[in-house]
């Protein structure tokens, strides 16, 4: 059968051009390495090489196995340095997973100094995952789930990235315009718009309105941030984000953030990875760099300052 070493020996013969000094390459001595030719042509029953004096010809056969070697070789060589870097935690592909909407735009403040900093890692962002995350982190399809709902389980590790506050978003026109803080009974005549999510899993139900028995008088449900909060502006509803979002829309667009109730509704962001990947050097280093990223910190302005 033929086999890696002997691809390496005709490879190693043909750059050093005598069994002498293949021999002293390969690390072996020179009736070792004959008796590994022989072995090779009586299992393959054709010769590899032809003796001209003192120097080998290859064969025809030869010749094909020195061009497999040629092509195979250093594509071995490459995978066991890819293996090496896997191992050390130097290269990979990093699966990210988001259960947050609003979070992708701080992702890509996270993603571009990371792959700088990670030139032989890849990014790839699973968004089908949306309220989904925890069985695709236990299932391996993901290494990283990004949430504000962490839900602790064995086996996992939610590490908190930055802590931000959602708020709730109003146009020029609206008549909270310019209020400091809104009350869930100011909300009952209200067009609310939200992310598809079930009401349940939304901060702004489960811990504004719904504890004081109040539900907006209808509910709207967009995907894209931008979609939404267009609407905001143009006075088609209201919205609740967190506030560092909408300090970045209130540059292209007039909008206000009100406080949720007398102490506001503080929110966290986490991110989740599982136990036996906590020592990943690519892996760890993410987390590390998205702590650096926290938003409400580069955001620092007064959130009416476009106004």
């Amino acid at each position: 059968m033929l086999e890696r070493h002997h691809l390496m020996i005709l490879r190693t013969v043909d750059q050093q051009g005598s069994l002498t000094a293949a021999a002293e390459k390969l690390c072996l001595t020179q009736s070792a390495l004959s008796h590994s030719i022989r072995k090779l042509e009586q299992q393959l029953g054709t010769p590899v090489w032809q003796k001209e004096g003192r120097r080998l010809r290859l064969t025809q056969a030869g010749e094909y196995l020195l061009q497999l070697a040629e092509r195979l070789l250093p594509q071995f060589e490459h995978a066991e340095e890819l293996m090496q870097q896997f191992a050390s935690g130097q290269r990979g592909t990093l699966r990210i997973g988001m259960e947050c909407h609003p979070c992708y735009q701080w992702l890509l403040k996270v993603v571009n100094p990371y792959l700088q900093q990670w030139p032989n890692v890849d990014v790839d962002v699973r968004q089908k995952f949306q309220f989904g995350g925890m069985g695709a982190l236990y299932g391996h399809e993901i290494d990283l789930l990004v949430t504000p709902d962490p839900l602790h389980r064995s086996g996992l590790i939610f590490e908190p990235v930055f802590d931000y506050e959602q708020v709730l978003v109003v146009g020029p026109e609206h008549p909270l315009y310019g209020q400091e803080q809104v009350y869930p009974q100011q909300l009952t005549d209200a067009t609310l718009i939200t992310y598809p999510v079930e009401p349940d899993r939304l901060d702004i139900f489960n811990r504004f309105l719904t504890p004081a028995g109040c539900s907006p008088r209808r509910h709207k449900q967009i995907e894209t941030t931008d979609i939404m909060l267009q609407m905001v502006a143009a006075g088609r509803g209201v919205a609740a984000l967190p506030r560092w979002l909408v300090s970045e829309y209130q540059q292209r667009l007039q909008l206000h953030p009100l406080r949720l109730g007398n102490t506001g509704v503080d929110k966290q962001i986490f991110l989740g990875l599982r136990k036996e990947d906590m020592d990943t050097d690519y892996l760890s280093a993410f987390v590390e760099l998205a702590r650096s990223h926290n938003t409400l910190n580069t955001t620092g302005s007064d959130p009416d300052a476009a106004h």
